[in-house]
């Protein structure tokens, strides 16, 4: 059988601010490469090309370039909406194929994106369900200062408003950030029932500590009367934060290591056996590997790497994911997936509280959401579990 080589690019900042995300990225990717390669029965080979831009936003552009100018079609890549958007651009004026496999706020298409991670139907929509009917309607927001932070709270006030409840005030910070004296005191001040987190990296990591911190200094107990809701709050991150501020948050995810099924608990066993210096796997882990795998396959059935060729062959793509059924939906390019909500605990693992009773179909524009009668609803009803 002849086996037919094909160069892909790998783009994570595996250093800098957001590099513990990048690195359980970079090795989900890695992971599917190996099983691509060593499969007995695969046509093709992947032979992976690795750019880290140390979460500078400005090194991205460059990287997805020079990948493009060497003839790589598809890039398997980044972690932030503002380095997406900063490379999407490239791949439209060369057809090349960017697999772009994190949460994200929603509210884009490209012919030239396949859509991994959640959209925000996924963990938007079920985290305020969760958060209006167990904690409240009021609410404080804090984000990293760009398109995630900015998109992500105005889609939780947008919910919340509907419902009754309303934000309290917003605050934003620039990437990296990590004064957050200010800002915790007026969270306090202003008693909400719940804080919605949309930081990333090292801000988020000083975000939960200074303000646990603060909370104890006040004699308040910060797990239950100020919980911290997060749509991007993973297990390797959990392990930044340390011990002292760990236990007690909420995530919206699709995807937590203390899954209990056989084909997750294959996927960690393997994970953890090629990276046994961690960090951890992750949701962001799980998407670039389920990335890399709808790549591998859609290369196979399309025979080439052209990108039209490629869109066409992943179109509808399917197979049993380590969360459970993936499916990549032909209509948005973007993927079923199952919601979930964990709580952490203090060994930076989550206790899975509900979860979706089957795969969601991908709603990034919010239109299905609230529907009229005559459109079915993509609002994910989750299960206690």
């Amino acid at each position: 059988m002849t086996t037919t080589r094909y160069p892909i690019g790998i783009l994570f900042s595996t250093s800098g601010s957001y590099g513990a995300v990048g690195r359980t990225m970079l090795q989900g990717a890695l992971m599917a490469c190996r099983e691509t390669n060593e499969d007995p029965a695969g046509a093709i080979q992947l032979v992976p090309e690795i750019i880290d831009p140390g979460s500078q936003l400005t090194a991205y552009a460059p990287a997805a370039e020079a990948m493009l100018e060497r003839g790589i079609r598809q890039v398997v890549g980044c972690y932030t909406s503002s380095s997406r958007k900063e490379v999407i651009p490239l791949f439209e004026k060369r057809d090349a194929l960017l697999w772009y496999p994190a949460h994200y706020e929603g509210f884009e298409s490209s012919e030239n994106v396949v859509y991994t991670g959640t959209a925000p139907n996924h963990h938007m929509s079920p985290l305020v369900d969760h958060l209006v009917e167990n904690h409240g309607k009021k609410a404080c927001c804090v984000g990293s200062n760009y398109i995630w932070g900015w998109e992500s709270s105005r889609v939780l006030r947008e919910d919340l408003t509907e419902r009754g409840g309303r934000v309290l005030f917003e605050r934003y910070v620039a990437v990296g950030e990590t004064d957050f004296e200010t800002i915790i005191a007026s969270i306090i001040k202003a008693k909400p029932d719940f804080v919605f987190n949309a930081l990333i990296g090292q801000s988020a990591y000083d975000f939960f500590r200074q303000f646990r911190a603060a909370c104890a200094a006040r004699g308040i107990d910060q797990k239950t009367r100020f919980p911290i809701a997060s749509c991007n709050l993973s297990e390797p991150e959990l392990l930044e934060i340390g011990p002292e501020a760990v236990d007690g948050h909420l995530s919206s995810s699709v995807y937590f290591t203390s899954i209990d099924s056989p084909a997750n608990q294959r996927f960690v066993a393997t994970y953890n056996a090629m990276f046994p210096d961690g960090p951890p796997a992750s949701v962001e882990a799980e998407a670039a590997y389920i990335a890399l795998r709808f790549l591998a396959a859609a290369l196979a059935k399309a025979g080439s790497d052209d990108a039209s060729h490629v869109r066409s062959a992943a179109r509808g793509e399917s197979f049993q994911a380590p969360q459970g059924r993936v499916t990549l939906d032909p209509e948005t390019m973007h993927t079923y997936l199952t919601p979930r909500i964990g709580r952490s605990r203090s060994d930076c693992q989550f206790d899975i509280l509900v979860e979706a009773a089957r795969p969601v179909q991908p709603d990034p524009y919010l239109v299905r959401t609230t529907p009229p009668l005559e459109i079915v609803s993509t609002r994910p009803k989750l299960r206690v579990i």
